[in-house]
């Protein structure tokens, strides 16, 4: 009754971002879920990280082929597929567990990981539909909240994920949160509209490939950002945490649920810490390229002072702590920044065109971070993860540093 007294394009917002919110719950316990079960089995770090590559994959077709999907059949629609999708991966888990074999997780990840992106793409692609075309600083407030309060419910997740584990074991874990998701599925059917998203013509398939300079660059951006952010954080830090520092699972989950959740608020009021004079997205692709290099220097520091203070874990452990703050603080404005200027900077009609194009290379940078984050902390260690980690940023940071200026005016809202 309440969602019937509100503005209808308020409602869909809150219909979105609360489907959002449910879907993100689940994927942040499963692979806290995933990490911490097969670790306890014995998993090596390198093949824990091999139970995430079709997720990460079929992340970068998902989104290619999402994107036109949704501009087909509409974005309702898709976002209800992926949510079907995840129901199927979960319970896909709850098999006896002498069959979770490497082959049968990783195909469970990888239905997961079509889920996730589908999920994903829908959402962001909805709020451009929302919003007056002018309205540059209420897109940014928007895109801003509803990507920053999805991963502080990440975060939350993988807290949940850590806590369903001691509490309910892996199996029931999975049931649990399987029946969570079917139960948002129908309240989301039964409100959200029926056409959002729905391009006014029908894009053939080689539109998937976006043909803007400034789109394409922004995605090179995301790609070397999100790869410089799992290099290191996926794999290697919570099974640095477990094994060097001695951590509990239990705390190991608390700890990076706790990080993602204040990485999740930092996200939400990126618009009032990067203010800018500017009424195009140029003055943001400026602040994304200055807020780049002082990520880029926090890694680089740390993996300086993380490099020298090698055999002193008490050491490594205040500095890793410290450093994983400023590090999130700093990504977390990036973040924002990029999620903002993708959708401001796409197609209006045949949103998700765009939208799909760059978070497949969000996906595909996912998917090098996360093999990067086994292999090197196997053969090397958590430092040259992090070494690693502030190549990718600097690349990142001069690939924005490229993106054509808009010059279209836009008046704030």
């Amino acid at each position: 009754m309440m969602l019937k007294s509100l503005d209808h394009k308020l409602k869909q917002y809150l219909v979105v971002t609360g489907n959002y919110w449910a879907f993100t719950l689940t994927d942040g316990a499963l692979r806290m879920l995933v990490v911490l079960y097969f670790h306890q089995l014995g998993y090596s770090s390198l093949s824990i990280a091999l139970l995430f590559v079709f997720y990460e994959f079929f992340g970068v077709i998902t989104n290619l082929v999402g994107g036109w999907l949704g501009a087909r059949i509409g974005l309702n629609r898709t976002m209800q597929m992926g949510l079907g999708l995840q129901v199927i991966a979960l319970l896909m888990l709850t098999v006896e567990p002498q069959a979770l074999t490497i082959a049968w997780v990783m195909s469970a990840q990888a239905l997961s990981g079509i889920a996730k992106d589908l999920n994903k793409m829908s959402a962001k692609s909805s709020v451009k539909h929302l919003l007056p075309e002018q309205a540059v600083d209420k897109l940014y407030r928007w895109i801003a909240l509803l990507t920053g309060s999805k991963n502080t419910l990440k975060g939350v997740g993988f807290f949940l994920g850590a806590v369903l584990l001691s509490t309910f074991g892996f199996t029931l874990s999975m049931w649990i949160m399987a029946c969570g998701l079917v139960i948002i599925a129908l309240i989301s059917l039964m409100y959200l509209k029926q056409d959002l998203g729905r391009s006014s013509f029908k894009p053939k398939f080689s539109d998937i490939f976006s043909k803007s300079r400034s789109i394409n660059l922004l995605s090179l951006a995301r790609l070397f950002l999100f790869a410089a952010r799992d290099i290191w954080f996926v794999v290697a830090l919570p099974v640095f945490l477990s094994e060097q520092l001695g951590w509990h699972s239990s705390t190991v989950g608390a700890f990076i649920a706790g990080w993602i959740i204040l990485y999740g608020l930092v996200q939400s009021i990126a618009p009032k810490i990067t203010t800018t004079t500017s009424t195009t997205s140029s003055g943001h692709i400026n602040s994304a390229f200055q807020w780049g290099g002082r990520l880029t220097l926090v890694t680089l520091v740390l993996a300086v002072v993380m490099h020298q203070q090698a055999g002193n874990l008490l050491h490594s452990e205040i500095i890793l702590v410290i450093g994983l703050m400023v590090f999130g603080f700093c990504f977390a404005i990036n973040s924002s920044l990029h999620s903002f200027l993708i959708v401001s900077l796409a197609k209006s009609d045949g949103v998700s065109l765009d939208v799909g194009f760059y978070y497949m290379a969000n996906a595909m940078g996912r998917l090098i971070g996360t093999l990067l984050s086994g292999y090197l902390y196997q053969q090397y260690g958590l430092v040259s993860c992090l070494w690693g980690s502030a190549l990718m940023l600097f690349v990142a940071t001069l690939t924005v540093k490229f993106i054509p200026n808009t010059s279209a005016k836009a008046i704030k809202s």
